[in-house]
C-alpha cells in the first residue's frame, strides 16, 4: 500500500515535469562542468558549493593541507559544548 502510493506520487511528479533526475558528471567538479559525455557541453555548476571553482584552487588546497598539519582533523566534541574561538591551543607539557 505504501509503495503503491509512493509509485503513484513519483509518476505524478514525472508527468507534471517536477521530477529531477540526477545527472552524472563527465568532468571534474569545478565552476564549469560537463554533464553528458555523449554530447558534452560546458555548463556553469550552480548545484554545489563550488560554483566559484575554488575547491580546485591550488592556494586553497595548500592552505587546507597546512591547517591539517598544524591543527589536525576533527573535534572531540561539537563546539556547542566545548567552545573555543579559533584553533585549539597547543598541548601543555
Amino acid at each position: 500500500m505504501f509503495y503503491d502510493r509512493l509509485r503513484q506520487e513519483l509518476t505524478q511528479l514525472q508527468s507534471d515535469g517536477l521530477f529531477k533526475s540526477e545527472r552524472a558528471l563527465s568532468s571534474a567538479q569545478s565552476a564549469q562542468i560537463t554533464v553528458d559525455a555523449a554530447s558534452p557541453r560546458a555548463m556553469v555548476n550552480l548545484c554545489s558549493n563550488n560554483y566559484l571553482g575554488l575547491a580546485n584552487d591550488p592556494r586553497l588546497i595548500a592552505a587546507a593541507k597546512a591547517a591539517l598539519d598544524s591543527h589536525g582533523l576533527g573535534l572531540a566534541s561539537v563546539r556547542f559544548y566545548l567552545w573555543h574561538p579559533g584553533p585549539s591551543p597547543e598541548p601543555r607539557g
